[in-house]
């Protein structure tokens, strides 16, 4: 089971960027996905978190209004839509899965047995 994210860059404040978190091994109906942050010198941070077998989202209340997902057709990768970014969006963005997470604990990043290697987004003021 792998987990390959990309799609990172430079955007200027009010700008897109769309990251995709790849699996190989395994179709991501099957897992909860989370997306989470880690800013410099902060901890990690749930950002959102999607169900596919029950159609559950979870959005923090920092990206409500401004993140999507959605998945490409054969449901192998996942893409976070990033609108409105602002400079408190800036943080390594990595994508992880579970096959199962207990509904209090989707933002604990411990519960997530597979990662992505992480990407890096910058949002300049």
């Amino acid at each position: 089971v792998q987990l390959v994210e990309s799609g990172g860059g430079l955007v200027q404040a009010g700008g897109s960027l769309r990251l995709s978190c790849a699996s190989s091994g395994f179709t991501l109906d099957d897992y909860i996905i989370g997306w989470f942050r880690q800013a410099p010198g902060k901890e990690r941070e749930g950002v959102l978190f999607s169900s596919s077998s029950d159609g559950t989202i979870y959005y923090a209340d920092s990206v409500k209004g401004r993140f999507t997902i959605s998945s490409d057709n054969a449901k192998t990768t996942q893409y976070l839509q990033m609108n409105s970014l602002k400079p408190e969006d800036t943080a390594v963005y990595y994508c992880a899965a579970a096959l199962d997470v207990p509904p209090d604990k989707a933002t604990t990043p411990g519960v997530y047995p597979y990662w992505g290697q992480g990407t890096q987004v910058t949002v300049s003021s």
